[in-house]
């Protein structure tokens, strides 16, 4: 499997009671599970969860999603469904949209927010086999 850094596309966002549905290019979805809770930036992750982040824009109905460090989906798979991927070295900075970065670490990475660059909301969502979390960042 090939797993490297990939931009990602736009994709569409509904933001629902129960949680966060994302379509992605390819016409599959996903839903995160639960109602996000709002988080002061910057937010440190969880130790050994896989990460993504949603930045949506202005409407919340369109956005781009990135994996931080995932190195399980193959890049075909992540190229054909729009979702970016970064790969992080420990203390490395990589720019996740305008406005939003994400800095590594042995086990965690931090998601920095500029809220005067970034017009719509931003989301993490850690998890791992056992659990799932949603975070807005505020």
């Amino acid at each position: 499997m090939k797993h490297s850094e990939l931009p990602p596309d736009t994709v569409g966002i509904d933001l629902v009671d129960g949680g966060v549905a994302v379509e992605y290019t390819d016409g599959r979805e996903v839903f995160y599970r639960g109602v996000p809770e709002r988080v002061e930036a910057p937010h440190r992750t969880a130790p050994g969860k896989q990460v993504h982040v949603l930045v949506t824009d202005a409407s919340e109905q369109r956005g781009v999603l990135v994996y931080v460090d995932e190195r399980r989906t193959d890049d075909e798979i992540l190229e054909s469904s729009g979702v970016g991927r970064v790969m992080l070295g420990p203390e490395e900075t990589a720019t996740l949209f305008s406005g939003v970065t994400v800095r590594g670490g042995r086990l965690r990475s931090e998601i920095r927010l500029e809220r005067d660059v970034v017009d719509g909301r931003v989301f993490v969502f850690e998890e791992d086999q056992l659990e799932e979390h949603s975070y807005e960042v505020v």
